[in-house]
């Protein structure tokens, strides 16, 4: 008898989605290259589906170079010309001109911090929060933590950083731990850690207007 997994049912229906969410999605992440690709992915990702980011990952993958942020931090203008007429990616001026941008911040949070996930990760003690949500619509789109670390990053030069977007990176590099407690991946992402840290419901942030750029 074969018994089907219970996944969080916003990748349902789809392979690709799926698979993301069965290997990838909240699994605690610590390597800066890794790190770089998704803040690259979130942030073309803003104001589409992340579907449609995944479907065109290996594109970006083989525009950006491998999202080494070396060699993005120094594009010219001949290659922002040349990915602007790359009907693989997102082709969106100001999108582009942000990879170049948050690339050479990266790097300079990589001198100050010794890596960038120094930096990110020390906003929660290195511990991965563990939410226990029982309902889709009970997982919030951004969190005082995540507005908290956007104001931080924008300080720090990044682009395409509002607090929606930071809390989704969140969740897909595991510092939050957002699966449902009925799916099979809500346990199997845990990090061993002594005292886990958990974010109550008093902390989401709902209805208020919060730019995500």
């Amino acid at each position: 008898m074969i018994i089907e997994k219970i996944r969080c049912p916003w990748c349902i229906g789809d392979s690709l989605y799926e698979d993301y969410h069965d290997k990838e999605w909240g699994v605690p992440t610590f390597d800066d290259h890794v790190l770089f690709e998704f803040l690259t992915l979130e942030t073309f990702q803003a104001g589409l589906s992340w579907l449609t980011i995944l479907k065109k990952r290996n594109n970006f993958r083989h525009a950006f170079d491998g999202f080494d942020y070396q060699k993005i931090a120094i594009y010219n203008q001949e290659k922002i010309n040349q990915l602007l007429l790359d009907r693989s990616i997102v082709r969106n001026k100001l999108k582009i001109h942000a990879l170049i941008n948050n690339a050479e911040a990266f790097i300079n949070v990589q001198k100050e911090s010794g890596s960038f996930s120094n930096y990110l990760w020390s906003w929660v003690n290195r511990k991965q929060i563990i939410n226990r949500f029982e309902k889709l619509e009970d997982i919030p789109v951004h969190t005082e933590l995540a507005r908290a670390i956007s104001a931080d990053l924008k300080k720090r030069g990044f682009r395409f950083v509002g607090p929606t977007i930071v809390y989704s990176k969140m969740q897909a590099i595991g510092m939050v731990n957002d699966h449902l407690l009925s799916c099979f991946r809500h346990k199997q992402v845990q990090t061993v850690t002594e005292s886990p840290l958990t974010i109550q419901n008093s902390k989401i942030e709902r209805n208020e207007e919060i730019s995500d750029t």
